[in-house]
């Protein structure tokens, strides 16, 4: 089996944009959400978000950026910004040596929501030609590969908010296995919209806290009440070991470990004690063949939700054997807001950023803490800490759980 290392990434998120700018963020616990501009929610229980500031027509010509939704022109951002990472021009990548992977848990949401609007006010006839390309979730692998000429395996992973972790495991594997020797891989996300935020929050899914949205991400808090919705993308570049070496590339972490479960339980609610959250980090450890003592901290999914956070540490405390063995942990979207189908890719990148840094980002917000979930996690400021291994976790609605394992390369 093929050896398989990180050596770019592009993260597109509400605390910083590239890899300086998010890595900054998180060292200084940026706070990444704020009451919505996108659209007027005053209709709405929920008034905020982890929004994305950035100027598209920097990256993208205006007559192609109205060809595409919010969620691919993101990932076009971050595949730009990873390549650019990792040293690799248009001509190194172009070819059948190259493929991609990205994922997205929902797709072109906003298109969907204007179209249905032009279809029902006027006709169906006054629709774009462009609605259907614009709305489904393969056309961010699709238009990232139109780009460069990506012509390898080319893939689209769907699991909700495990989707970014879900694709990187799949471009770990088609590395390993010898089918390429470079993935654009991560995930893309943009459901800020009336029907994205109005779905969730009907649910009651998503914190109301809206007076104060900086405050309102609050993991492992006695008062946490659900997750604040967020957008962007993380798209990273996998390269094969041999590969990246040949060519002096510099390297942020290899791939060791991929785990993925069912809950098999519930659409929404996770499993009784992080039942399907232990089988799917348990095969992560497997894969990667490491003494879970050795691993030294964990980037974890926890979205503020009371179920959610202590289920995921529960499970960690059967995996590591214990609550006092559980290395210190860190919650991203306490910073960023819940990403959805593009977290698990921004957290990865958080991770290898954690052992190539020698510092491990903080969970923002830790006010009042939850006296039933006993963790050390990191609390309001970045701590300085070298660690070798790295896990990071994800899980979705509909039960689906993926978890990814990084090692230091020296």
């Amino acid at each position: 089996m093929k050896r398989v290392v990180i050596t770019g990434v592009g993260p597109v998120t509400p605390i910083g944009i590239g890899a300086k700018a998010f890595l900054e963020g998180q060292h200084q616990a940026k706070n990444g959400i704020r009451t919505i501009q996108n659209f007027d929610s005053s209709d709405l229980d929920v008034h905020i978000a982890g929004e994305v500031e950035i100027d598209i027509s920097q990256w993208l010509e205006r007559k192609e950026a109205k060809r595409l939704d919010r969620f691919v022109q993101f990932a076009m951002i971050g595949a730009a910004l990873a390549l650019e990472d990792a040293g690799l021009s248009e001509a190194d990548v172009a070819g059948e040596h190259t493929g991609t992977s990205i994922g997205s848990g929902i797709g072109g949401l906003g298109t969907w929501e204007e179209q249905s609007k032009i279809r029902f006010e006027r006709t169906a006839m006054r629709m774009s030609p462009f609605f259907i390309p614009m709305i489904i979730s393969n056309l961010a692998s699709g238009n990232v590969a139109m780009r460069y000429g990506l012509q390898g395996p080319s893939n689209t992973v769907v699991t909700a908010c495990s989707t970014g972790a879900a694709s990187i495991g799949d471009a770990f594997r088609t590395i390993m296995l010898g089918e390429a020797d470079i993935m654009v891989t991560g995930g893309a996300e943009a459901v800020i919209t009336p029907m994205g935020i109005g779905g969730f929050a009907v649910m009651k899914a998503l914190s109301t806290r809206n007076d104060s949205p900086e405050t309102a991400s609050r993991p492992f808090n006695k008062s946490r009440d659900g997750f604040v919705a967020g957008e962007g993308a993380g798209i990273l570049i996998l390269e094969e070991y041999e590969y990246a070496k040949k060519r002096s590339a510099r390297i942020y972490a290899e791939v060791i470990g991929f785990g993925t479960s069912a809950d098999a339980y519930h659409i929404t609610s996770p499993a009784p004690e992080g039942a399907g959250i232990t089988r799917c980090v348990n095969a992560a450890v497997k894969m990667a063949k490491v003494d879970p003592a050795k691993i030294g901290y964990v980037n974890v999914h926890a979205t503020s939700t009371p179920l959610g956070d202590q289920n995921e540490i529960f499970a960690l405390q059967k995996v590591f054997g214990g609550a006092d063995k559980v290395p210190p942990v860190s919650a991203t979207k306490s910073m960023t807001g819940h990403m959805l189908g593009a977290a698990g890719a921004v957290e990865a990148i958080a991770s290898v950023q954690a052992i190539c840094s020698n510092a491990l980002p903080p969970t923002r917000n830790y006010i009042d803490p939850d006296p039933e979930i006993i963790v050390d996690c990191i609390p309001n400021e970045a701590r300085e800490a070298k660690v070798d291994y790295v896990l990071s976790t994800n899980f979705a609605f509909g039960g689906q759980n993926a978890a990814l394992i990084f090692k230091r390369v020296e």
